[in-house]
């Protein structure tokens, strides 16, 4: 299921020892990251596609080499993000990106730990109630669970302790701002887990299962919910990914994955 809309002037690196150069959003952004190990794929494009239109403020947690956020920062001209990341590797690849797409005036990547203690956060610029949106793909395996990838970044990327994932929701809780939205994009597995944690720190929880195609089991979840909101919770039909037969994109999916539409949920 690949995502990359090759076009003329970008060819893919070969060289395994170095980045390849991958051109998403119908070549409209190109993207530098490890030719091995954990890469940006559909969860990244979808995630930054589901920003709301207003939001003139984005932090991706765990940004890898900021595919997601790159495609927040495409939707509007005037919108501004924090990248955040642990990896070094990766947040020097993020910070190549920014400049490659003409979003460093726009956008940074700070090297932290979302993970970390409040104070470390803020430090390095995740700071409360500062943004319209935070965006995030966890590491989706609870350690124990799951097939641990044999590459580190991969695996990085991959997995975590079970009990991190509320260190997720939390963190994004914190620097949300009130009436803002927190985003998260995981294996539908793990609908009942994020649930339950953002149920704690948000309202108007809104859960879009997209499955593969019409009539399968939902294989991802999109997950939204709204600071200092009481709403309550809105489960919504599943959507799929391609029609019954063949490999091509929905229309709504095509469109989002050529640059084209946004993700309206």
């Amino acid at each position: 299921m690949s995502l990359d809309q090759p076009r003329a002037d970008v060819k893919p690196v070969v060289n395994h020892l170095a980045p390849t150069i991958d051109a998403f959003l119908g070549g409209a952004l190109t993207v530098s990251q490890p030719a091995k190990g954990y890469r940006a794929g559909l969860d990244a494009v979808l995630l930054g596609a589901a920003v709301a239109p207003g939001s003139r403020s984005v932090l991706d947690l765990g940004c890898g080499v900021g595919t997601a956020g790159l495609v927040a920062l495409s939707q509007r001209s005037d919108r501004t993000a924090l990248l955040a990341e642990r990896d070094p590797d990766l947040v020097a690849l993020a910070v190549a990106n920014l400049a490659a797409n003409g979003f460093a005036n726009r956008a940074r990547v700070a090297l932290v730990d979302v993970t970390a203690r409040g104070v470390e956060r803020k430090a390095a610029g995740l700071l409360p109630d500062a943004f319209d949106t935070v965006i995030a793909n966890p590491p989706f395996f609870s350690a124990g669970q799951g097939t641990l990838a044999t590459d580190p970044g991969r695996a990085g990327a991959r997995h975590m302790p079970a009990d991190a994932l509320d260190l997720w929701v939390k963190a994004a809780a914190t620097s949300v701002c009130n009436g803002g939205e927190t985003i998260f994009v995981l294996p539908a597995t793990l609908l009942g887990v994020v649930l339950a944690s953002f149920a704690v720190r948000f309202g108007a929880i809104t859960a879009l299962p997209l499955v593969p195609r019409p009539d399968a089991p939902a294989s991802r979840v999109l997950v939204r919910g709204v600071k200092g909101s009481r709403a309550p919770l809105t489960l919504l039909a599943s959507r799929a990914l391609h029609g019954a037969a063949g490999h091509d994109f929905a229309p709504e999916f095509e469109a989002i994955l050529r640059g084209t539409g946004r993700l309206d949920w």
